[in-house]
């Protein structure tokens, strides 16, 4: 699921969106096992966290250089 900053790269926007909401419902079953203690690496969900914030930020690029094309 975790794809690198250059496959990011290479997406197109609404593959990006996909992988966003993927990403996010991967992060909210960390915090459910998180939370009934059957996570065993903690670790697993910073990584997740750092994905999401990745993902939005390649989101956003692509959202201002749409803007700057309109212009």
């Amino acid at each position: 699921m975790a794809h690198s900053n250059t496959e990011l790269k290479e997406m197109d926007l609404a593959a990006l969106v996909e992988e966003l909401r993927a990403t996010k419902q991967e992060a909210l079953n960390l915090r459910f096992r998180n939370a009934t203690g059957q996570l065993d690496n903690n670790a697993e969900m910073s990584k997740v966290r750092r994905q999401i914030a990745r993902i939005n930020t390649h989101i956003r690029a692509r959202e201002i250089a749409l803007a700057e094309g309109s212009k």
